[in-house]
C-alpha cells in the first residue's frame, strides 16, 4: 500500500498458517517515482484540480508501479510468483469523503494491471463495500490488529501513526473499536517541507527544538472533529495546510515555523492521548505502528501524556511498524478469498459485517 504520507510503496510478503499465525517473510519500501510523486502530491496535498485523462493515466501508472514492487520483493525473497496465493492492494487514496450527502472514497492503482503483470490474483477496492452498508470505510486494519496484537492478560490499544493517526481498542471484555484520531505525519511532513524543504522531520528533531504555542494549540484543538463521537474517519481533505494556515492567520502574532512544528507534534499526541483515555482507559500497553513509530519526539511526548501506559513499537511483537498496514491488506485479501468478512462494524459503523474488495483473477 501507499498511504497518506506518500513516502513510498510498502510491500510485504506475508504467510498465514492454519492456526491463524502470521509471519512477515520479507518487506520493502520503494519510493514513488518522479514525476508520479509530484502529480500525486499536487492532487492530494495541494488539492489541485485533476482532469479525467490525468486521473486515468495515474491509475494505470500506479498499477504498474505496484506490480513492479511486488515482483521486486519476490525476487529479493527468492520466492516464485506461483507460490503466492494473492496480492492485496489498498491503492492510493485520492479522496475520502465518508460524511457528505453522497459518501464516497476513491483509491487508484489499476488492479487489472497488477494481475496481468505479476500473473498473481489480486484483491483490491476494499473500502467501498463497507461504505455501501453505511460505514466509514475506515479504518480497516482494526480486525488485523485484533488478530495479532490482542492479549488474554491485558487490555491494549494499537496506534497507527501514519499521515493520519488512528487507534484500535483491544479490551478483553468488549468488542473491537477504532477510529481516526486526527492529523499526524501529514501536517508535520507538509510543514517541514514548506519551510525546510525536507520530506519529513527526522526523529522529530525540529519539533523537539521548538516550543509549543499554547494559543495556536488551543485553536487547533477546538476543531469539531476532535469532539465528534466515533465511528469517524478523516484525511488530508480536512486536516490540510490550508486548515493550519487559516488558524495561523487568526493569530495576532503567529509563532515562528519551528514552534508551529512543535505545536503540531503536541496536537498529534494530545488528541491521541485524549482518545485513549476516553475510549481505552483500561489499556496498559500502547503498540505503535506506522512511520511515526520512528519519531522519537512524538513517542516521548506520548509516553509523558499516557504514563503509566507502556508505549512500545510493534517491532517488539514481531512486525515492523513500517509494514503493519501492508500486512493488514494481505490479511484482508486472504479473508476475501476465503469468503469471510473483513470489516469491523463496531469500528466503521457499517450496518453489518461484509466481505470486502473485488477479486481480479490472474
Amino acid at each position: 500500500m501507499s498511504g497518506t504520507s506518500l513516502d513510498g510503496v510498502d510491500t510485504a510478503l506475508v504467510e498465514f498458517d492454519a492456526d491463524g499465525g502470521t509471519r512477515v517473510v520479507a518487506a520493502q519500501t520503494t519510493p514513488l517515482p518522479e514525476p508520479l510523486h509530484a502529480q500525486m502530491h499536487a492532487i492530494i496535498n495541494e488539492h489541485k484540480p485533476c482532469e479525467l485523462p490525468q486521473l486515468g493515466a495515474l491509475d494505470m501508472q500506479l498499477g504498474t508501479v505496484y506490480a513492479e514492487t511486488a515482483l521486486q520483493l519476490l525476487t529479493h525473497a527468492g520466492i516464485d510468483a506461483s507460490a503466492v496465493t494473492a496480492i492485496g492492494c489498498h491503492g492510493q487514496t485520492i479522496h475520502h469523503a465518508p460524511d457528505g450527502e453522497h459518501p464516497f472514497t476513491l483509491q487508484i492503482g489499476d488492479a487489472n494491471r497488477i494481475a496481468a503483470i505479476t500473473g498473481i490474483t489480486t484483491v483490491a477496492d476494499f473500502r467501498r463495500r463497507d461504505m455501501a452498508f453505511g460505514g466509514q470505510g475506515a479504518p480497516l486494519a482494526c480486525g488485523f490488529h485484533a488478530a495479532i496484537f490482542s492479549a488474554d492478560d491485558e487490555d491494549r490499544v494499537v496506534l497507527n501513526l501514519g499521515g493520519i493517526s488512528n487507534i484500535t481498542v483491544l479490551n478483553r471484555n468488549q468488542e473491537v473499536r477504532g477510529f481516526d484520531c486526527g492529523p499526524a505525519n501529514a501536517l508535520l511532513d507538509a510543514w517541514i517541507k514548506q519551510h525546510n524543504n525536507a520530506t519529513y522531520d527526522k526523529e522529530g528533531a525540529w519539533a523537539a527544538g521548538g516550543a509549543v504555542d499554547q494559543e495556536l494549540l488551543t485553536r487547533l484543538l477546538a476543531d469539531e472533529y476532535f469532539e465528534r463521537s466515533p465511528p469517524k474517519s478523516t484525511g488530508k481533505e480536512h486536516f490540510s495546510l490550508g486548515w493550519l494556515t487559516g488558524h495561523l492567520l487568526n493569530l495576532a502574532i503567529p509563532p515562528n515555523p519551528q514552534d508551529v512544528q512543535s505545536t503540531l507534534a503536541e496536537l498529534t499526541v494530545t488528541t491521541i492521548a485524549a482518545d485513549i483515555r476516553r475510549y481505552a482507559g483500561s489499556c496498559r500497553r500502547c503498540i505503535v505502528a506506522g512511520g511515526g513509530a520512528h519519531n522519537s519526539d512524538l513517542l516521548e511526548r506520548l509516553t509523558r501524556q499516557l504514563e503509566p501506559v507502556v508505549v512500545q513499537s510493534s517491532e517488539h511483537f514481531g512486525v515492523s511498524p513500517d509494514f503493519v498496514e501492508a500486512a493488514a491488506f494481505a490479511w484482508l485479501a486472504s479473508r476475501t478469498l476465503a469468503g469471510e468478512p473483513g470489516n469491523v462494524p463496531t469500528v466503521t459503523g457499517a450496518q453489518r459485517s461484509t466481505i470486502l474488495g473485488a477479486i481480479y483473477r490472474a
